[in-house]
């Protein structure tokens, strides 16, 4: 097994709320790529939001045999952070997931 951090871009349509937010970032803590030694090289945030706008990326650690299988847990687990947050699909659209990172 590889560890990759996958980044994943989305958009809130929703009104996003303080607890909401935190609701979001505690369903992801256990994917965070601070924990990684990429992630602490590299200082990665696992949630931002883009000043201004309702855009923000999310990145993720993973552990997988291949990109694919990266790129989809990651998918899944951010569907699902949105999901404890509150979020239907419709409210917060996701872009292609990257392969921002890989530590084996």
């Amino acid at each position: 097994m590889t560890t990759y951090v996958v980044t994943i871009p989305g958009t809130l349509l929703a009104e996003r709320t303080e607890a909401s937010t935190e609701t979001l970032q505690r369903a992801l803590r256990p994917a965070d790529p601070r924990g990684t030694r990429l992630g602490e090289e590299e200082h990665l945030e696992m949630l931002t939001f883009y000043s201004g706008s309702s855009a923000f990326s999310i990145r993720l650690e993973v552990e997988a045999d291949d990109t694919e299988s990266a790129e989809r847990q990651a998918r899944e687990t951010v569907g699902a952070a949105l999901r404890t947050a509150g979020y239907s699909q419709d409210e917060a659209p996701l872009g292609d997931a990257v392969i921002t990172g890989i530590t084996e």
